[in-house]
């Protein structure tokens, strides 16, 4: 049986000690800015990471370069940092977990819980710092 066959190989793990022993956390290339555009603006023309829709527009996770190229206020400088393990969504405390660690350093982090993993967005200037600090909560647990 092929491992894209095997449901099990790729099942998300939901035991919150299991997950944090596994987080290996991947610090992305390159800088990622956070724009706030009007809903009415055609976003989709933008390369995205992430997208979230509000009542007062659409924040929207870019590559800093592309950023700069709409003219739209960059309201946040970001390393992303993926927490790799396949993690449940359904599972208590995981974001409560890093986001004090990260806290307890002094790092503000904005957090995106997709299908398959936890992303994490950093100051650019702290992201080496975070990943000490998550390596070390992985190495505790």
């Amino acid at each position: 049986m092929t491992d894209s066959l095997n449901p099990d190989k790729n099942a998300a793990v939901s035991d919150l000690g299991e997950i944090i022993r596994s987080i290996r956390p991947v610090l992305n290339e390159g800088v990622y800015a956070y724009l706030s555009v009007p809903s009415d603006f055609d976003h989709t023309c933008l390369p995205a990471v992430g997208t979230f829709r509000e009542t007062e527009g659409v924040t929207v996770i870019v590559d800093e370069n592309e950023a700069r190229k709409t003219g739209f206020e960059i309201l946040f400088r970001a390393a992303w940092i993926t927490l790799s393990v396949r993690s449940d969504l359904m599972t208590v405390g995981l974001t409560a977990a890093f986001s004090s660690a990260l806290a307890n350093a002094g790092i503000s982090c904005n957090v995106i819980a997709a299908a398959f993993h936890d992303h994490i967005f950093v100051p650019v200037d702290m992201a080496e710092e975070a990943m000490k600090v998550l390596r070390q909560l992985q190495q505790d647990a």
